[in-house]
């Protein structure tokens, strides 16, 4: 009998400072993710909404749309997949500043940038999914 293989995860990085987006998406394909990467939340959003990636990370201070309005926007405009697609916030902001919005739209953690290493936002991400 042979074994079907582990579809591959994919996430969607979006992080409008480009250093932070692409050491993101390497170390996520480092272990074994498709990461694709948008450079702010109207990208995100039409990124998200073609891809229907597996987990999205984003920032929440973007230009042209911040990470909250574009998450609502999935959520009210990408069907099923939109109401159920996992998030994580990556953020400047502190916790209390944005946490009890970002919960608002169902953002499965929140972390802040200064106090998470990329090792840890790759193990909390596989842990979310």
């Amino acid at each position: 009998m042979t074994k079907t293989p582990k579809r591959v995860k994919r996430v969607l990085i979006v992080e409008d400072e480009p250093s932070i987006m692409r050491a993101l998406a390497t170390v996520f394909v480092r272990e074994g993710f498709e990461a694709t990467t948008a450079g702010d939340g109207e990208e995100g959003l039409a990124a998200a909404l073609r891809d229907r990636p597996d987990l999205i990370i984003l920032d929440i201070v973007m230009p042209r749309m911040d990470g909250m309005e574009m998450l609502t926007r999935i959520r009210r405009d990408g069907g099923a997949w939109g109401k159920s697609v996992k998030a994580i916030v990556y953020s400047n902001l502190s916790y209390n500043e944005k946490h009890g919005e970002a919960a608002g739209v169902g953002v499965k953690d929140f972390l802040v940038k200064a106090d998470t290493s990329l090792a840890e936002v790759v193990r909390i991400a596989k842990e979310t999914l």
